[in-house]
């Protein structure tokens, strides 16, 4: 096999099928619309593009997006170019708390340089820092406030007045592993429209993944809204070990009507909150961006966001309900809690796609690797569009696929 020609630059690889969250793609192509550096991004959905195995990349990005719970989405032609691969490593991660031996063995494996991690800088080190043969660690959230999402907000965010949902929320129920953290995230929908429902108010609350929506269709709800409910991303069990959701999985094939609690106290209460893993989410900002009031179980989240500026808080157990439901008919106070979300999480600039990119740049300056003079290599351009037809119309294959999914499952719903 030849040598490789080096390429002064950044390849970001990542995995994109509709109909995922667009913010997925928004974080992927980041670092193509705002690095200094010259960045290529190869979706690896596609066909592996054959003239890639001529090239060497001075620094790879591999995108959270690859990293499945258990199935990463890189197939044997990319594995044995990362193999290859002479430049610095990063990868992103999202989703951490299970598979870890896998996710360990990778970064081994595949010989990273730099992890990208939603843990704090402790538990951080604590992990990757004992399991690993320790890459360069950096603390990140999950998602920023991007050009895309701006465009989004001006094009379907209402006025309040016209907006025809009180209080909406959207969200998925997660396996009984991943704690009570996770089990948050439908607790809180599940038990407000329970709580709430006599009161007056105008409810579109969903906590399956039937009622989840993509596209414009989330972006139209998300204006409709006055006010959305949320916790923090992710989750308490943190399964270092890849012990909890084989134990849970054991209980539950003894005692299948087991409910969440009595799982939680016989298999997880070890594992609570072991190894902190909350964080922010891009609703945060999604939420911000588009005028709507968020109300939102207690928690840190990341430092950014404070109870009663930014939102207004719920306890866990509901004991505040009242209080909520009273601020949020409180049109002068919404309008406050509205417009200081916008001004602290989207208009100071502190938490953009730009600022980011900027920041990942200023690291690889760091670490001795120089912008080039000569800029982008168009001969490279070209090298990896051979093909792009072929890859077009795959992608327009499982467009065509996802859609039609999408609406046999609405029409299931609404039969």
């Amino acid at each position: 096999m030849s040598t490789p020609t080096p390429v002064e630059g950044v390849l970001v690889l990542y995995h994109f099928i509709p109909p995922y969250a667009e913010t997925v793609l928004e974080h992927a192509l980041a670092f193509e619309r705002h690095s200094r550096f010259p960045v290529w991004s190869l979706n690896t959905a596609e066909r592996f593009p054959a003239a890639l195995e001529d090239l060497d990349f001075r620094v790879v990005v591999l995108h959270y997006s690859l990293f499945g719970s258990a199935d990463y989405r890189l197939d044997a032609s990319y594995r044995d170019w990362l193999g290859r691969h002479e430049g610095l490593t990063v990868a992103f991660f999202q989703d951490e708390y299970q598979h870890t031996a896998q996710r360990f063995a990778f970064i081994d494996n595949h010989r990273v340089d730099w992890v990208y991690t939603l843990l704090g800088p402790e538990p951080a080190a604590a992990v990757y820092g004992t399991r690993t043969r320790g890459p360069r660690l950096f603390t990140t959230i999950p998602g920023f406030v991007g050009d895309d999402l701006l465009g989004h907000a001006a094009a379907f965010a209402r006025p309040d007045a016209e907006r025809t949902i009180d209080i909406g929320y959207r969200a998925r129920t997660l396996p009984f592993a991943t704690g009570r953290g996770g089990r948050e995230k439908s607790e809180i929908g599940r038990e407000f429209a329970s709580r709430a429902a006599d009161r007056g108010l105008r409810l579109d609350i969903g906590v399956d993944e039937a009622d989840r929506l993509y596209g414009d269709a989330w972006y139209r709800f998300l204006g409709s809204c006055r006010a959305v409910l949320g916790v923090e991303a992710g989750v308490s069990v943190f399964d270092l070990d890849d012990r909890a959701t084989p134990a849970v999985a054991a209980y539950l094939g003894a005692h299948p009507a087991a409910a969440f609690e009595e799982v939680e106290r016989e298999v997880l209460a070890p594992f609570e909150e072991a190894i902190p893993y909350r964080t922010i989410s891009p609703r945060h900002f999604e939420a911000a961006a588009f005028g709507t009031c968020q109300i939102l179980f207690e928690g840190e989240y990341s430092g950014l966001m404070e109870a009663g500026t930014h939102f207004i808080a719920l306890r866990k157990d509901f004991a505040n309900l009242d209080e909520v439901v009273a601020t949020f008919r409180d049109e002068a106070a919404r309008a406050r809690i509205v417009a200081a979300a916008r001004r602290d999480l989207v208009d100071s600039g502190r938490h953009t796609y730009r600022s980011f990119v900027a920041g990942f740049d200023e690291e690889l300056e760091r670490a001795g690797i120089a912008v080039p003079a000569g800029g982008r290599a168009r001969a490279i351009d070209r090298a990896l569009a051979r093909g792009a037809r072929l890859r077009r119309a795959e992608r327009r294959l499982r467009t065509a696929y996802w859609r039609a999914r999408v609406g046999a499952r609405r029409a299931r719903r609404s039969a």
